[in-house]
């Protein structure tokens, strides 16, 4: 079985791979909205399992895209992100 997704995965990593920073940020940067909206659907006047699936396919959306995101950039890339915000605070 891990002999079948070991070239999945590396497929992925070279795709993600050749994105950029700013593609990274932008993916990461969409995860706020997602997380928003997750939570932000509870207050809907609908039923219990429609606000479950939401939450779930919203939910998932956010973390799909944060650690996307965060695959993207990489290390270095994360770096640059914290050294803009704390650059910004001062």
């Amino acid at each position: 079985m891990k002999s079948l997704f070991k070239p999945i995965m590396e497929r992925v990593k070279v795709f993600l791979s050749r994105l950029s920073f700013r593609t990274g940020v932008i993916i990461l940067a969409l995860c706020i909205p997602c997380y928003v909206l997750s939570f932000a659907q509870m207050l809907l006047p609908i039923s219990a399992a429609a606000k479950s699936v939401l939450w779930f396919v919203l939910f998932g959306m956010a973390k799909t895209t944060q650690y996307a995101g965060l695959a993207i950039i990489g290390v270095e890339g994360w770096r640059r992100v914290k050294g803009w915000f704390r650059r910004r605070r001062d």
